[in-house]
């Protein structure tokens, strides 16, 4: 007959209090990598489930909960696709893109601060030559962005290739739309002074993708999904740390409220407006239209820095 008082568990872990039940089971959980013979992903493993289980027991979770991530997360699994990455927005969102971009590219010298890469990057991007122009029918206020790519000894990197790519001034990538264009990203390779310059659009603020399930986490979290405006960049070169970054635009009033955080204040440059009457620097015939220039210095890393 069983005593009504008696509050043993049922579950082989008679005499323990909860406390220690929940500590075995973390102990049980680790000890199942012993086999693994990828020191690396040993640690990785413990190292997440110790976490994982904190958070787990310091909020107290409940069980539906837990299922209202999973279905969360199937969520973001299903409209993710080709052309959007929606565990990338969701890591931006959350800060852990940053965070381990932060980690991953400690300070070295006066090497160029990397920022998050986001989801809207492609391979193949048309290639211009140095002065052309990366807008390729995007919407938008041209703007003129030059600089030099050195290393931290201020040498200049020849042939450094140099990926750039941005929104028009509707806030939309062209992998945005459900057809095949092309616009507002290109590559060009650094001359043998290590300068570049070509011509894209001013960037603009604009919203991340929020029609999605992180669009939902933001609105619920009274989050705003706004961006502050942005350039990319990815800058590579031999023997040297690839560069992710952006420069930001001064004046935003988004910059102190970029909802992926990927802010730094030495990326932040003068888009200087210049007059419709005011001539380009080379020569571009701009049609009435104002424009902007920006200065962007680039400075890489040696590989394994």
């Amino acid at each position: 007959m069983t005593n009504s008082n008696d509050t043993t568990p049922a579950n082989g872990s008679q005499g323990l209090t909860p406390a220690e039940v929940e500590e075995r089971l973390i102990d049980t959980v680790t000890a199942s990598f012993a086999g693994c013979t990828d020191e690396r992903l040993t640690q990785l493993m413990t190292s997440l489930v110790k976490h994982l289980h904190g958070f787990i027991r310091d909020v107290r979770l409940t069980e539906a909960e837990w299922i209202a991530t999973i279905e969360f997360l199937t969520k973001v699994g299903n409209i993710t696709d080709d052309q959007r990455q929606e565990f990338i927005l969701l890591s931006d969102v959350l800060g852990a893109s940053m965070q381990t971009i932060n980690v991953s590219n400690q300070p070295y010298k006066n090497a160029t601060e990397a920022t998050v890469f986001g989801p809207f990057f492609v391979d193949d991007a048309p290639l211009i030559d140095n002065g052309g122009d990366i807008a390729g029918g995007g919407t938008g206020q041209p703007s003129w962005v030059e600089g030099v790519v050195r290393d931290t000894e201020d040498n200049p990197i020849p042939g450094a290739r140099i990926e750039v790519w941005e929104a028009d001034e509707e806030g939309l990538y062209d992998v945005q739309h459900e057809d095949d264009r092309v616009y507002g990203r290109a590559h060009l390779f650094a001359e043998e002074d290590g300068s570049f310059r070509f011509w894209g659009l001013t960037p603009t603020p604009y919203a991340i993708p929020d029609d999605g399930p992180v669009g939902q986490l933001l609105a619920d979290t009274g989050r705003s999904p706004m961006r502050a405006s942005h350039l990319h960049f990815m800058v590579t070169a031999p023997q040297m740390r690839t560069l992710v970054t952006h420069i930001f635009v001064e004046g935003d009033e988004l910059l102190t409220s970029d909802t992926v955080f990927g802010v730094k204040e030495s990326l932040i440059k003068n888009f200087e407006q210049q007059s419709a009457d005011t001539p380009t620097p080379d020569g571009r015939d701009l049609e009435g239209q104002t424009w902007s220039r920006a200065r962007f210095d680039i400075v890489l890393a040696p590989d394994g820095a």
